[in-house]
């Protein structure tokens, strides 16, 4: 067994700072379903560019049941990496920075104006929005983001570099990085104590490194999920899939455990939540569970076509009859339901 494996001693861990979600009131004023409950922000966006199209038909990517997926490590990510797929990982950038109060991350990484960050990782960048708008943000970092799909633009500011690699292959960066972000991931990874170890082992010292992801299957602060509904069923059969691929989809419930094993210190865990419609009261968490509803149905499709089909045997006709029952359940705001989505990060020791 690697070193990385073996059990440690848990690191010790920082109290969790003001920001972990508590149970959310429900709005109990009455719901006009022909009300729009949609958001400017939702609006169609213009098309692909001219660079992208291009660059689209010079790589080839597999492709099943009408959508496109990565070839390089192929099966490595179950999710498609096609136009459709990608305008929803925007559309989930959004979600996330407004879940984290309009921040890009949330660990003290750069903070310190005195301690300047110069090289930053966003390891499985996807399309690379998070990469360009750190960039964005501190540029006099040098930025890389590493995809196993090369979605991300052409043009990019000086200090960004897109590269594709696979991050559970062993990883060659010569300089190491003050700052490591990770995204998104759960369901993507089969080893995450060696992941975390390389990651500690090509972080500076003081570095830092942080992770974001929600928890399936969706839970309820007050029972409101009926035991037959269809969503509750597919979102348990999606984790049971994700499982038996060995990449599971409720990985972030050991992220805390693991970066303490893996030798991070002050390692804190918040807490918030992704409601699946927008029935909480509170403003913020109903705008929160607006963005939550045009995430999970333009995704509902591109999450479970490989993993019911490939993994359960299902056929596509009978994923989409289901589908269909689960969209149902995602409009109902009668089930109050959310999904937990955590924020770990942890620090490398100095010494």
């Amino acid at each position: 067994m690697a070193d990385s494996q073996k059990e440690k001693s848990p690191s010790p861990t920082a109290t969790p700072p003001a920001g972990t979600t508590g149970a959310l009131e429900v709005d109990l004023e009455p719901y006009n379903e022909n009300e729009n409950d949609g958001d400017s922000a939702f609006t169609e966006g213009p098309g692909v560019s001219e660079t992208a199209s291009l660059a689209s038909s010079i790589y080839k990517f597999r492709e099943e049941h009408g959508r496109t997926y990565h070839a390089y490590k192929a099966g490595a990510y179950f999710l498609p990496n096609d136009e459709n797929e990608n305008d929803r990982l925007d559309l989930q950038h959004n979600l996330l920075i407004l879940t984290q109060d309009n921040q890009l991350y949330v660990c003290p990484a750069g903070k310190d104006k005195s301690k300047p960050l110069r090289r930053v990782l966003d390891a499985g960048c996807g399309t690379g929005i998070w990469t360009q708008d750190f960039a964005d943000e501190h540029p006099e970092t040098e930025v890389v983001g590493v995809d196993l799909s090369p979605i991300q633009p052409s043009f990019v500011a000086p200090n960004v570099q897109f590269f594709v690699d696979d991050l559970e292959a062993d990883w060659t960066f010569v300089n190491p990085f003050d700052f490591i972000y990770m995204r998104m991931l759960c369901g993507s990874i089969k080893d995450w104590p060696r992941l975390f170890a390389q990651a500690l082992t090509h972080l500076a010292p003081g570095g830092y490194i942080e992770l974001c992801d929600p928890i399936n299957p969706m839970r309820s602060d007050d029972d409101s999920i009926p035991e037959n509904s269809a969503a509750l069923k597919w979102n348990r059969l999606l984790l049971d899939a994700s499982h038996k691929l060995g990449r599971a989809l409720d990985s972030p419930l050991h992220y805390k455990q693991q970066l303490a094993n893996a030798g991070f210190t002050d390692v804190v865990q918040i807490e918030y939540k992704w409601p699946i419609n927008s029935w909480p009261k509170d403003p913020k968490h109903k705008n929160v569970g607006l963005w939550t509803h045009e995430n999970i149905n333009q995704g509902l499709q591109a999450l479970s076509l490989m993993l019911f089909t490939n993994v359960l045997g299902w056929t596509a006709e009978e994923v989409e009859l289901l589908l269909v029952q689960v969209r149902k359940d995602l409009k109902n705001r009668k089930i109050h339901a959310y999904w937990p989505v955590y924020t770990v990060y942890g620090q490398k020791p100095t010494v």
